[in-house]
């Protein structure tokens, strides 16, 4: 009996010593660390929408495929975008020929002015004849009369000519033809016929891989229709939720590990803290909860950290958004003030240049009508394809 009690504590005690040694490691290995398994990869997810309107007839780029900033993902017809450009186009010349005619039609109303004065000249010098002729008899008063009504005419004919000829000089004269504020609006409305015939074609804006195709051929699109979405898979962060009660000691610049469910938790990730967000998940909600109403009861709310990934790590075992890890913090280290921030916004995913040039081929477009137009003897020849 008693020696089965010895065995019993002897037991217990190895029991205890196991534990404790344990619990030991446990906490010296893990007290400078704060975890969540509420972390997750995020990443940019760029949505592709149609620019202009039109019928898909091509689609170049399959969801999971690679694609590169620039290539041609979707074509549409673009026959209606093609139909307004050729009206722009001829609503420019009509507009340029319309200000040629006010040009020309000031040049007949000083004509018209010279005929007039003429005309009062010799009035004028038939009333002075007129006169003279009436003090012998030789003219009667009713021939002065008509003279003076004749000459009153005529200056009123020459003040009108003349108002109409301030008017047109006053939407024509002192400005260029090609700056002419109504040949602005109609060279505007070309750029703009010409910027949607250019879309139909949708170009990547960044290079990625395709994900949620939407769009099928044979669609009739209108412009800002979502037809699918690239994910730059070199792009990769986490944005780990951890309680209120873990964050006090959280700072940019602080090291993390982190384990993606998908590969189990041999493989360790290593990044980043880059920063805090400004505030906790509930206050961006869309419906935030009002805790002044009602029973109140206190949940510890959640505050997202962003760290950034390894590059290295990223590329030697690709991640793809959404997937769950576990993360941790390592707060034994000093870090950066907490208001501080390491997240830059550059890449392919914060800025494109592929519409830089839409508007290359449109001016020399625009100077052709013009001159085209200005000059009598020619036509509008209009934009018919590439």
């Amino acid at each position: 009996m008693r020696r089965r009690n010895r065995r019993l504590k002897l037991v217990t005690l190895i029991v205890l010593l196991a534990s404790v040694g344990y619990f030991g490691y446990f906490w010296y290995i893990n007290r400078n660390w704060v975890s969540t398994d509420d972390a997750f990869i995020t990443g940019h997810l760029v949505t592709l929408k149609a620019q202009t309107e039109g019928t898909v007839v091509e689609i170049l780029a399959e969801n999971t495929q690679p694609v590169r900033k620039g290539d041609v993902l979707v074509r549409l017809d673009g026959n209606i975008a093609q139909i307004a450009l050729q009206q722009a186009q001829a609503e420019l010349g009509e507009t340029v020929r319309d200000i040629v005619t006010l040009t020309a039609k000031i040049d007949t109303l000083s004509q018209r002015i010279i005929a007039r004065q003429a005309a009062l000249n010799q009035v004028q010098h038939d009333l002075k004849r007129y006169l003279v002729a009436a003090r012998d008899g030789a003219v009667s008063d009713q021939q002065v009369q008509n003279a003076r009504d004749k000459i009153r005419e005529l200056e009123a004919s020459i003040q009108e000519i003349r108002a109409e000829k301030a008017g047109v000089e006053a939407q024509v004269q002192g400005i260029p033809i090609e700056r002419h504020p109504a040949v602005e609006k109609a060279k505007s409305h070309v750029r703009r016929a010409y910027l949607d015939y250019h879309r139909r074609n949708v170009i990547a804006p960044a290079s990625g891989y395709v994900a949620k195709r939407r769009v099928q051929v044979g669609d009739n699109v209108k412009a800002g229709a979502v037809l699918l979405a690239i994910v730059p898979l070199d792009d990769l962060w986490i944005e780990a939720n951890f309680l209120e009660t873990q964050i006090a000691e959280i700072r940019p610049g602080q090291s993390a590990e982190i384990r993606v469910d998908a590969y189990g938790k041999d493989l360790i990730y290593h990044g980043r803290v880059e920063g805090l967000n400004p505030g906790t998940g509930s206050t961006f909600a869309l419906l935030p909860t009002d805790n002044a109403t009602g029973n109140f009861i206190h949940i510890a709310e959640r505050l997202p950290v962003r760290i950034g990934l390894d590059p290295k790590d990223l590329k030697e075992n690709p991640l793809q958004p959404g997937l769950s890890t576990l993360t941790r913090v390592n707060i034994s280290e000093k870090g950066e003030p907490l208001l501080t921030s390491s997240a830059r916004a550059d890449g392919d995913a914060y800025r494109t240049g592929i519409y830089d040039n839409e508007l290359d081929g449109v001016e020399p477009l625009i100077e052709r009508i013009i001159e085209e137009n200005r000059m009598p003897g020619h036509q509008v020849k209009v934009l018919t394809g590439d």
